[in-house]
């Protein structure tokens, strides 16, 4: 018996790696495009909403994006059925390292701010980019992750890659604003 008591007490101290997953009903990221083939510039919003992704124990944090997260494809109305089909393959997916513990250790109501250095694994792309992101401890399982500062993806660089070219041309963009404002407001849950 006493065995069994220590074993429940050793366990009560033992820290618990948390399964930290994004809430994908509470989880976006904005785009703000201007175009500037008009007569004068217009400003589009964009979102990519329901995100889904997860951090392993090892801190390998995976975020899939695939086209059907975009509000780009409520724009084109009824879709065939091959075209629904693309939609939901995964065409990137987005790769960081983030230790869960660091998420563990938060109290409620505290923040901390690391850079994560997200790689792009995608056929068509090969790209790193470093962000500055706040994590914000909300509940005992609950995390809200949002920029640290203000963030842009570079207009031309988009307009470069023939992929998201194609994408913008589909929404009637032809030339865009270097300067594409995002904003990011996820939720990290431990279930």
């Amino acid at each position: 018996m006493k065995a069994l008591i220590a074993s429940f007490a050793l366990l009560l101290t033992t820290p618990v790696l948390a399964d930290w997953q994004l809430d994908p009903g509470r989880s976006t990221v904005q785009a703000s495009i201007t175009q500037l083939d008009g007569e004068s510039p217009q400003t589009h919003h964009h979102q990519v909403r329901d995100l889904q992704g997860d951090i392993s124990a090892d801190g390998t944090l995976r975020l899939p994006l695939k086209l059907s997260q975009t509000d780009v494809l409520t724009r084109f109305g009824e879709m065939p059925t091959w075209a629904e089909m693309l939609a939901n393959t995964t065409l990137v997916t987005l790769v960081a390292q983030m230790p869960p513990e660091r998420l563990d250790e938060l109290d409620i109501g505290e923040s901390l701010v690391e850079t994560l250095t997200f790689r792009v694994q995608s056929d068509l792309v090969n790209q790193e980019e470093s962000v500055p992101l706040r994590f914000t401890r909300e509940g005992l399982n609950e995390v809200r992750v949002t920029h640290a500062e203000p963030m842009a993806m570079d207009g031309r660089a988009l307009m470069a890659n023939a992929t998201v070219r194609s994408v913008l041309s589909l929404l009637g963009y032809q030339e865009i604003d270097e300067h594409v404002p995002i904003t990011l407001d996820a939720l990290l849950v431990n279930r």
